[in-house]
């Protein structure tokens, strides 16, 4: 069957909102009743009503009853009507609601009502995991906005999220933490004041995902059921291999704006800084916001330069790729900062090792022919940015494509094989720039098409691969770089993009923290409809 099932005993089954369409598979799959637990009046009604369903059912050969529970009361006299239908109605039963959790939950609730010695008791739940109708795998931009979105549209679902830390981030901030023109302490809050309320926040880690069971696996050992599933994992920083990095951050004038923690040692670091060199590095794509790592190098630029001491100063940008920048529309406005700096560029030369007590670094460098070799390079300052990995769980999971990422179609965000799975977020196998203005849009098309699923519909939201760059090229001006996939420009004003604005500036430090805080981790969806159906890259 296409839709998700769990068998809860050998007579009773859950599963999530059905279609008429299903009903040959499920009298196929040796079901011979079916129980509707979903009211023909939830969410006006766009679902198949329970009337439709008993004539679908009865032409399928299937016995059906209608046992309507809203999801926050489901109380006993729903175990006690589960049970009187379950004793009249032919087995095995497969009982659904929007996704299946409701009737799960009369289920548990007829097993606590059963005196000992009742036949029903014998019927206990096999299903051991707690349940959830929607389980979002991430605490971060992405799980935290589709959550709020899901419940902006459907306030009474039940929801878990999954997130072992106690901080929330504001990632783009830490770029200009790291120029000195942002706070630290503002980029920052407690996870708890951000979790929607009526979420269940499950603070642990997952350690694999068992898409076949609609089941994941938690650090602890627990497992967690579900009916729906968000992955919003992120990505991992792989400090690691780069040999040497990790034990050299955050002294002898090693850094990286990619750790909160660090971003102030950045701008101590471009601050103190007088003469001598300055390396800033970039790993092969993809990596979180492509842009950040020549971010960080104009903004020390500019303040050298303002200060007098650009000459002093040599700045050599090292990029594992062949270009300044992925959309070519904005490289020659990039390439004037460039100059304007006397940054030398250095492409296909990747950082692979740093020692920081001998203040030297080196790099793998291709030459035109395909040769590589490896270079020594000293350095008084020195910006790293790590390879960027999926995480393990889900790289090791049945949910990964061949790079280990979560692999969704880039238009609907289901996962291509699991349809009870979506994905948003960096660790999207989409080809999108990994950018917080991508998951902005993403979280509405997931949240519409997750419903969507849920009453059978067509999944009609789509995304057309924006993601925004907004390129702090120097101190006061900002690039707006937006674009979808196939590097097609999508600005959302009508002004050149590709030219460096002092509004865009106030946009960047001002407006986008306040719209994040007060909107998008808000489901307030403010300029967030894709600008055409997506096509696939």
């Amino acid at each position: 069957m296409n839709i998700p099932v769990i068998k809860h005993s050998d007579s009773f089954s859950t599963t999530s909102q059905i279609c008429r369409e299903d009903l040959i598979d499920i009298a196929a799959a040796g079901y011979k009743s079916v129980i509707c637990n979903r009211p023909d009046n939830e969410d006006g009604g766009r679902h198949v009503s329970s009337s439709e369903l008993a004539v679908a059912c009865a032409s399928a050969g299937l016995a059906f009853s209608y046992l309507p529970a809203h999801a926050t009361h489901i109380d006993k006299e729903h175990g006690e009507a589960l049970r009187a239908l379950l004793a009249e109605m032919p087995g095995p039963t497969l009982a659904f609601c929007r996704t299946g959790n409701r009737s799960t939950n009369i289920f548990r609730m007829a097993n606590i009502i059963a005196a000992p010695g009742d036949s029903f008791r014998a019927e206990q739940s096999n299903d051991k995991p707690q349940q959830f109708e929607v389980v979002i795998v991430g605490g971060g931009s992405a799980g935290i906005a589709v959550a709020s979105s899901l419940l902006r549209r459907a306030p009474n679902i039940q929801i878990a999220v999954i997130e072992p830390c106690s901080h929330h981030y504001y990632q783009p901030a830490w770029t200009l933490v790291g120029a000195g023109a942002f706070r630290h302490d503002k980029a920052v809050r407690p996870m708890a004041s951000l979790m929607p309320e009526g979420v269940h926040w499950i603070r642990n880690a997952v350690s694999a995902f068992l898409p076949d069971h609609n089941r994941l696996q938690l650090d602890d050992g627990q497992l967690i059921g579900y009916q729906q599933l968000i992955v919003c994992t992120g990505l991992r920083l792989a400090w690691e291999k780069i040999e040497g990095l990790k034990e050299a951050l955050g002294k002898n004038g090693v850094t990286s704006n990619y750790r909160h923690d660090l971003a102030p040692y950045t701008w101590q670091l471009v601050s103190q800084l007088k003469r001598g060199t300055a390396l800033f590095s970039q790993p092969a794509m993809p990596i979180k916001c492509a842009g950040a790592p020549q971010k960080a190098m104009y903004l020390s630029c500019d303040h050298w330069l303002r200060k007098g001491r650009s000459k002093q100063i040599e700045v050599e940008f090292n990029s594992a790729g062949t270009t300044l920048f992925g959309v070519a529309a904005f490289v020659p406005s990039l390439m004037r900062y460039v100059e304007k700096y006397g940054a030398r560029l250095a492409f296909e030369s990747n950082l692979v090792k740093v020692d920081g007590e001998r203040k030297l670094a080196w790099f793998e460098v291709t030459d035109a022919n395909g040769n590589l070799s490896r270079e020594r390079k000293s350095f008084d300052m020195l910006h790293a940015v790590p390879p960027q990995v999926p995480p393990d769980a889900v790289r090791n999971s049945p949910l990964a494509n061949a790079e280990g990422w979560c692999e969704v179609d880039p238009a609907s965000l289901r996962h291509v094989r699991y349809r009870n799975v979506f994905a948003l977020g960096d660790i999207c196998s989409t080809a999108n720039a990994k950018t917080v203005a991508a998951i902005r849009k993403q979280a509405v098309v997931v949240a519409d098409n997750l419903l969507a699923a849920c009453d059978g519909l067509p999944l009609s939201a789509r995304y057309d691969g924006y993601g925004a760059c907004p390129l702090t090229v120097e101190r006061g001006k900002v690039i707006l770089a937006e674009f979808g996939y196939g590097g097609k420009l999508l600005p959302t004003f009508r002004l050149d993009p590709t030219v460096a604005r002092r509004s865009h500036w106030f946009l960047k430090t001002i407006v986008l923290p306040w719209v994040y805080w007060k909107l998008m981790l808000k489901g307030r969806e403010w300029l967030t409809k894709s600008s055409e159906p997506a096509q696939k890259p």
